[in-house]
């Protein structure tokens, strides 16, 4: 059988009991040109819960009765294509379930074995977290060496691993947001960022001119709203606000806030812009290259938040929105399913 997570309505705030209902289904079979994957690993981004609104967005929303869409990785255990071979350790568009079938519209990607990091590593840092963060500093925000550097998010998976790329690369000066105290200082002293301000704390947008006095020169956003707000009140002159996402408003979209300091992208002659990781889906391994290197090297470290159960799925959602995660969020469906 193939225990999945559906959606059973659209949730209005936090996902909570009633967005979501586990359902058991027949195990697929493997049909021509497919190939079963037993589930082992769920990818457990804020982007998800944009997918369960009825809205416009990159991808369509998730029907009402339809499984969850997640990326993950699984095994391959049955093939009748010449793309897979049973024991290859695939990542793609797995869903909230234990059981996908892999065809020419579900492409997977195999994982080479030998690498020397295990399987919620590589989800972590060569996966979609890690591309974001490299693809999204150094080409949408055209990153340059002497910048100074602010990220929101410092904290989560994406924000992290921006501040030590950053870093690796000759920054002027890397700066955090992250929420508290705890996380602020594990911004500082896991990850190397040369101070994090508390968003809790009141006047974040004179903070950030004490701790920026000539200015931001890269913003890479991760949160959107009041914080996104303080940031374009400090930009530098020519910086650039690297649009990633806006998790503070994903819950309250019907009460989401205006922007006030836009106007500053005129006065300080800026650029603010957005961008989709799979924009750059044929560069991917240029990327993992240079983040498989850093993480050897030890100038990338890198946190794994596993939530054990497939059926903990939506509470592991809520995690990136109450901040009860710490670094990337990972739901382990299977633990035997492990990189060689």
């Amino acid at each position: 059988m193939n225990r999945q997570i559906i959606l059973a309505q659209r949730p209005i705030g936090a996902v909570d009991s009633t967005t979501t209902s586990l359902v058991t289904s027949p195990r697929p079979n493997c049909g021509p040109d497919q190939a079963l994957i037993k589930v082992g690993m769920l990818s457990i981004d804020p982007t998800i819960r944009t997918w369960m609104n009825d809205a416009p967005g990159y991808l369509p929303p998730i029907g009402i009765g339809d499984v969850i869409r997640s990326s993950g990785a699984g095994v391959v255990v049955e093939s009748n294509s010449s793309r897979y071979t049973p024991g290859d350790i695939v990542y793609g568009m797995t869903n909230w379930q234990e059981w996908v079938l892999a065809d020419e519209q579900n492409r997977f990607t195999v994982l080479p074995s030998g690498m020397g990091l295990d399987l919620a590593t590589v989800m972590n840092v060569l996966g979609v977290t890690g591309i974001t963060a490299y693809f999204g500093l150094t080409d949408v925000g055209r990153f340059q060496e002497g910048d100074v550097v602010v990220v929101s998010g410092a904290a989560g998976a994406t924000g992290s691993v921006v501040g030590q790329i950053a870093k690796a690369r000759g920054a002027g000066r890397v700066v955090g947001i992250a929420g508290g105290p705890e996380k602020c200082a594990e911004v500082v002293e896991k990850y190397g960022f040369d101070e994090c301000l508390d968003y809790r704390e009141p006047h974040l947008a004179r903070r950030l001119h004490e701790a920026c006095p000539k200015g931001i020169d890269v913003y890479f956003d991760n949160v959107g709203g009041e914080i996104l707000d303080a940031a374009l009140s400090n930009i530098a002159m020519r910086g650039r606000i690297v649009m990633c996402g806006a998790i503070s408003q994903y819950n309250t979209m019907q009460n989401a806030k205006g922007l006030v300091n836009t106007s500053m992208l005129i006065m300080r002659r800026a650029r603010m812009e957005g961008f989709i990781v799979l924009d750059y889906a044929s560069r991917f391994g240029e990327a993992q290259t240079e983040l498989a290197q850093m993480v050897h090297a030890g100038s990338l470290v890198h946190s794994e938040h596993l939530v054990v159960g497939l059926e903990h799925a939506p509470d592991a959602l809520n995690l990136l929105f109450s901040g009860g995660n710490h670094g990337k969020t990972l739901v382990v469906v299977d633990q035997e399913v492990q990189l060689g």
